[in-house]
């Protein structure tokens, strides 16, 4: 890629992770290489995950429910999970460097930074120490503001109506 960008989908609206997944699609189609990493998302629980692997893009699931209980363990489990998603992340960064992706999707990646799964400070370094052609999508609610300072583009998703609240629950293949 002439100039990888940092890209930030975040908000309380739906279709921050099909955005993203989109860009992968285009990015794939165009013939870069691409991988996506979902945090707090495991693999039965997302559709579209099997396809884009059908299309080379490599996908990489972590810290499934990690979200969930992270507030109900004890400081030394979280600690044990934040330790475990630093080490990682450090993976995910060695390999997007090492195996010249072009783009970079992190999943919800601004959630597992609110939970406190992963180190901020650490991806702050890996963003802006980058290569220059790496693309890099971060999406999820709760996008930080230093993350927000240094993207280049930032588009945030508002939540006008959504029909979770008239009761209407996740269905396959629409939400996930």
């Amino acid at each position: 890629m002439e100039k990888g960008l940092i890209q930030v989908y975040t908000g309380e609206g739906k279709g921050k992770t099909t955005a993203a997944i989109g860009q992968a699609v285009r990015a794939k189609g165009r013939g870069y290489k691409v991988m996506l990493v979902q945090f707090l998302k495991g693999r039965r629980g997302s559709g579209e995950i099997s396809l884009l692997e059908k299309l080379g893009v490599k996908v990489i699931c972590w810290g499934e429910g990690y979200g969930f209980i992270l507030s109900k363990l004890e400081r030394e489990e979280k600690e044990k999970i934040r330790e475990k998603g630093d080490k990682f992340l450090k993976e995910v960064f060695r390999e997007a460097t090492r195996d010249n992706y072009d783009l970079l999707v992190l999943d919800e990646a601004n959630v597992a930074l609110y939970y406190g799964i992963i180190n901020e400070g650490k991806l702050l370094d890996f963003l802006k120490n980058k290569s220059s052609s790496l693309e890099v999508i971060l999406t999820g609610r709760y996008a930080p503001f230093r993350i927000i300072q240094l993207a280049d583009l930032v588009s945030e998703v508002k939540k006008v109506k959504h029909p979770y609240n008239s009761g209407v629950k996740k269905r396959k293949g629409i939400d996930y």
